[in-house]
């Protein structure tokens, strides 16, 4: 198994396992971004590739993403590999929010005592124009849940998921934002400035979780 890339703030306050998208994995630019901004809020981020991944950038040619006990299983083994004491959280950009979503859920098998919550940065709850809905273990979750997600993500917009609420999970919007966090110009926002605010609401989040513990 690759080594893990390591992000480490002067005096971190927790630590997060960070998992990429389906299509981009975790040396991309969105994932190097978002983790600067999580050090910059004094979190330490692990983000690391899931194995489809990483036999894409080792053989250069696109692999499909693996099924989801294996990706549980790669998540499984980055969770049992963090020893030190810091308050632990997982999540993930898109598929790596799913995963670190179902791993707080019952019937998966693994380990996730140490978890005290899990992060989604643009939840995939449907594929783009489908109706099928990825959020049937929501009711299930044993760890809390916070999404931060764009208002415009066509996997799930802020107007199609305004009547929907789930117990344990919680949303924060980024202003016109996109899957990738990425606004229209007219917005008045940046990409650059919607990564850095979802970094602090997941501070925030942390934060309340901490002292609620």
């Amino acid at each position: 198994m690759p080594l893990p890339l390591i992000s480490t703030p002067n005096q971190p306050i927790a630590r997060l396992i960070l998992a990429h998208g389906a299509g981009a994995g975790a040396d991309s630019e969105v994932m190097q971004q978002l983790a600067a901004a999580l050090v910059a809020e004094q979190i330490e981020v692990i983000r690391f590739n899931f194995p489809y991944m990483q036999r894409q950038l080792t053989l250069g040619r696109k692999s499909f993403p693996d099924k989801m006990p294996l990706l549980l299983t790669a998540m499984q083994a980055q969770i049992q590999q963090c020893t030190t004491e810091l308050p632990l959280f997982i999540g993930g950009k898109s598929l790596g929010g799913r995963v670190a979503s179902l791993i707080t859920e019952p019937s998966c098998q693994v380990s996730q005592r140490r978890v005290l919550a899990n992060f989604a940065f643009g939840y995939p709850f449907h594929a783009p124009n489908k109706t099928v809905w990825r959020t049937e273990h929501f009711t299930r979750l044993e760890r809390p849940m916070h999404i931060i997600q764009g208002e415009r993500d066509a996997f799930g917009n802020k107007q199609e998921l305004a009547d929907k609420a789930w117990p344990g999970v919680t949303m924060d919007w980024l202003p016109d934002g996109d899957h990738d966090f990425k606004p229209r110009k007219a917005s008045g926002y940046t990409q650059a400035e919607l990564i850095v605010l979802s970094a602090r609401l997941c501070r925030e989040k942390i934060d309340e979780i901490l002292l609620a513990n």
